[in-house]
Order: structure tokens, then C-alpha cells, then sequence
């Protein structure tokens, strides 16, 4: 056993090292199982498990049909450290800050690499605008009133929830509420769960917004140690929620913001168990869970929680258009309670987008869309990756995302990003700080990428005029 072990081992070490010094690029396809079974003279499954083995290194990646490839980006770089953080909750106070580098990055003429936005030319725009048109037609009374009581459309919950039953569901409909965004979805759901000064557990780092919404709610975020391929850490979490201390655990489990990791099911099912065993309540973003770069959907937290105290949160923003301004939650045992917020807040949803939303789903457009957005997305953030290979210090790590379109990069200890940010937007080049993923103000030298946008002749000059600058610093 211990002599097959060393040979897998020794096969994946040889050919690790030939992508890391380039011999093997990214993009090439590496021999067959059975021409590397043949020239080795190693048995197939040998083989195999050696190619695994360089698969959860994140050096190769398997295609259907096609064999193993050399992935593109980071393959001489290793991932960026997940940070120890676990000390006491902190008050937040990110948004004046955050507000304004938003509003400077979206000058016109800035290039797009801060606020996490898809690409207009990559939605179904003009399929959308038609379904409009012929829902406005088809259901005339839509607009002829409102209602605070019955707020969902039943059509659009309906294909909700069979949407679920490919991700460990069905979800209840009877615990479904569309909301006007994600952002409300979850911003309701703190409401429902927390009172202010409560402290609310979340990654670190971790989408800012989300830290915003705390800050707005007089919330005590406590940030859990986050590790950049497995997500947040479940000892720590476990460590923190001892003795009641933890009201809520905020949280992206599937292609986190701005990590774009991805939970494992065991820790999905293990903090599903211990939110019902402490009383706490999980709110779940799942908005990038479409958004995958492997075959198949991952599951959300939601889908081992058997207490009800898990609230799924997500929206069509990423991956239909951000100004549908429509989301949906599963709300678990705290329904009643975020309906009731819901029906004071905003009362009900858009309903003509609610129905053209649903047409949308049950025609099976979606499905055919989300494909090939998946893999459009992921393209993106290999060339992003390999851009900032190509021109940032060689002491830069970078995140393997294994979904959605942000990378996270961390730099030399000696960089301030939000000095750099400064400096940045003065050659029209736009980011976020890492900074403002953190409410304790870590990660000072670290920065957010959008790759949301087809990696372009711009883009690429966008990313060597960051080089450049960073590299002035460096030296």
C-alpha cells in the first residue's frame, strides 16, 4: 500500500513541477490515462489518483470527454493565507468609506474592476425586455393594484421550488417570500433574527454589504477565520457560539464574495446541526450558488437544515440583470415574523416581474443561459488570474474561485491597497480595498477584482497600469 502511495505521489510531484516551471502551460492537455499508464508502466488507477491528486491542488482540472487540462491562473502561486481573527465582536463602520470608492469607481472612463457587476453584453437582455412586454400584455390588471397580504406570486414560487428539487430540496413553498433584492432578503432577515448590540458571526473576510447591513442595524459583526477554498472555519464558529454568544451566523457558503470558496456538504451539514442545537440562526447568501464552475450545482446550508434554522437568501442579479431588483428567500420557522417585516417595509414585489421572471424559468431558457454564463465566468477569471500573473510582484497569491466572477489577490506586506487605491483611480484604474472586508481593518494588503466583464484588450492595459504602480512601491 505504502508502495503505491509513493508512486501516485512521485508521478503527481514530476508533473506538478513540469506546470510549475512552465513546461506545462495553462490550457495544454496533459497525456491519457493510458499513454501515462503505458510510459510509466503504472497501473490505470494509479494514474488516476495521481491526476486527482494535482486536481485538489488546483494545478489541473478534468474535462468530459476530453482528459486532464492544466488550469488557467495561479499556478505557480499559492492561495492567499486564511488570517486568525477570532477575538471579540467589533462595531462596524465601513460604509462612509465604501460609499465613496463605489461612487469614484463608476466615473466614466474608470476601468471596471471594482464593483462586482456582470458584463450587459453576457444577460438575456433582449429576451427579458420581450417577456415584458407580452406579460404587460397577457395580464393587463398587473398594475391595476397591490397588495401588503398576498405578496408572491404563485407561478414564480412555483418554479422556485422546482428549481430546488436539483439542490436538495424541494423547498417548502409555503416558506418562500420574494423580496425586492437579495440585499432586502437579507436585511429583513437580521430584522427577524437579531436585536441591535447582538452579535452577528460572519467570514473573514467577507462581502462587505453585508457588513454594511450590521453596521445599519446596530449589529456587532464577530469575524470567523475564513479558509480561501473550504470557506469559514467550524471549529472557530463552534469556539464563538459557546454560551449564547452568537446571535446570527451572516454567511456566502457556495462561491463566497470575495473568496470564492466553497463549503464542503459535511460543513454545510455540521453547522446546520449546531445552529439547531445552540438556537442561532444561519442566514444564507446564496446568490453565486448558479454560478458554480464544477458539474454540478452545490448545495446550499439550507439543504441540510432540518430545525428550520436556516434562511436562505438569493437573487437572478448575477446572472439575469441587477436592475430585475428581485430576490427570494426560504425563510424557515422565522416566516411569519419576516413576513410581517416584509409587509411593513415594502409590501409586495414587482408582480409583472415576479410573472416574467417565472415565464423565464419554465420556458428552460434559464437553464440553457446559466451554462454558458458558468463557463463564460470562469474564462473570465482565469484570464483575470493570468493577467495579474503576468504583472504584479511575484509575491502575490491569488484565490482559486470555484465560482462567480471576483478575484481576491493579497500583495507584498508593504502595500496599503487603500493608498493604492488612490493612486489607482488617478490612472483610471478602479478596485476594492481589502480593507472593507474586514470591520477590524485587516487586510490592508489585499484587493478585490471584478472579472464580471469579457477580458479585454482594456482590461488587460487596466491591470498592467495596477502592476506598474504596485511595482513602484515594491521597489
Amino acid at each position: 500500500m505504502s508502495e503505491q502511495l509513493l508512486r501516485y505521489e512521485r508521478l503527481a510531484n514530476e508533473l506538478g513541477g513540469l506546470i510549475s516551471s512552465g513546461t506545462l502551460r495553462p490550457g495544454d492537455r496533459l497525456p491519457s490515462v493510458r499513454r501515462l499508464s503505458d510510459e510509466r508502466r503504472l497501473s490505470a488507477s494509479t494514474v488516476v489518483q495521481a491526476l486527482r491528486q494535482l486536481e485538489d491542488r488546483g494545478l489541473v482540472e478534468a474535462r468530459p470527454q476530453s482528459g486532464f487540462f492544466v488550469r488557467h491562473g495561479g499556478i505557480t502561486r499559492p492561495e492567499p493565507s486564511a488570517r486568525t481573527t477570532l477575538e471579540s465582536a467589533v462595531q462596524v463602520d465601513v460604509t462612509q468609506r465604501l460609499v465613496r470608492i463605489l461612487q469614484t469607481s463608476s466615473r466614466p472612463g474608470m476601468a471596471p474592476l471594482a464593483a462586482a457587476l456582470p458584463s450587459p453584453s453576457l444577460l438575456p437582455v433582449a429576451a427579458l425586455h420581450r417577456l415584458y412586454a407580452g406579460v404587460a400584455r397577457r395580464h393587463p390588471k398587473l398594475l391595476e393594484g397591490g397588495s401588503h397580504i398576498n405578496m408572491d406570486e404563485p407561478a414564480l414560487v412555483r418554479q422556485l421550488v422546482r428549481r430546488s428539487l436539483s439542490w436538495g430540496g424541494p423547498l417548502a413553498a409555503e416558506e418562500i417570500i420574494i423580496t425586492n433584492s437579495c440585499t432586502e432578503a437579507l436585511a429583513l432577515s437580521l430584522r427577524a433574527v437579531t436585536q441591535p448590540g447582538d452579535t452577528v458571526a460572519v467570514e473573514s473576510p467577507g462581502y462587505y454589504l453585508m457588513l454594511q447591513l450590521l453596521e445599519s442595524l446596530g449589529l456587532q459583526a464577530l469575524e470567523i477565520p475564513t479558509d480561501p477554498r473550504t470557506g469559514i472555519s467550524i471549529e472557530a464558529l463552534e469556539l464563538a457560539s459557546r454560551q449564547g454568544k452568537v446571535a446570527a451566523c451572516l454567511l456566502v457558503a457556495n462561491a463566497s464574495n470575495p473568496l470564492g470558496c466553497l463549503m464542503p456538504d459535511e460543513n454545510k451539514r455540521r453547522l446546520a446541526k449546531m445552529a439547531a442545537e445552540r438556537g442561532f440562526a444561519v442566514i444564507e447568501d446564496d446568490l453565486y450558488g448558479d454560478l458554480h464552475f464544477g458539474e454540478q450545482r452545490p448545495w446550499p446550508i439550507k439543504a441540510f437544515d432540518t430545525a428550520g434554522n436556516v434562511i436562505l437568501c438569493a437573487s437572478f442579479s448575477k446572472s439575469l440583470s441587477p436592475s430585475l431588483r428581485l430576490g427570494f428567500m426560504a425563510a424557515g420557522k422565522y416566516k411569519a415574523k419576516i413576513a410581517l417585516q416584509k409587509t411593513i417595509m415594502s409590501g409586495g414585489t414587482n408582480p409583472i416581474t415576479q410573472n416574467v421572471l417565472a415565464e423565464y424559468l419554465e420556458s428552460g431558457a434559464y437553464e440553457r443561459h446559466i451554462r454558458t454564463l458558468r463557463r463564460t465566468y470562469e474564462r473570465q477569471v482565469a484570464s483575470m488570474q493570468d493577467a495579474v500573473s503576468r504583472y504584479f510582484p511575484a509575491a502575490t497569491r491569488f484565490s482559486q474561485p470555484q465560482g462567480g466572477f471576483v478575484l481576491w489577490v493579497e500583495l507584498p506586506e508593504e502595500i496599503d491597497t487603500a493608498l493604492l487605491y488612490e493612486k489607482a483611480i488617478a490612472v483610471g484604474v478602479a478596485f476594492v480595498p481589502g480593507e472593507l472586508f474586514s470591520p477590524s481593518g485587516m487586510y490592508r494588503n489585499c484587493l478585490r477584482l471584478n472579472c464580471g466583464n469579457p477580458h479585454s484588450a482594456e482590461i488587460e492595459d487596466a491591470v498592467r497600469r495596477l502592476g506598474r504602480l504596485i511595482a513602484g512601491v515594491v521597489s
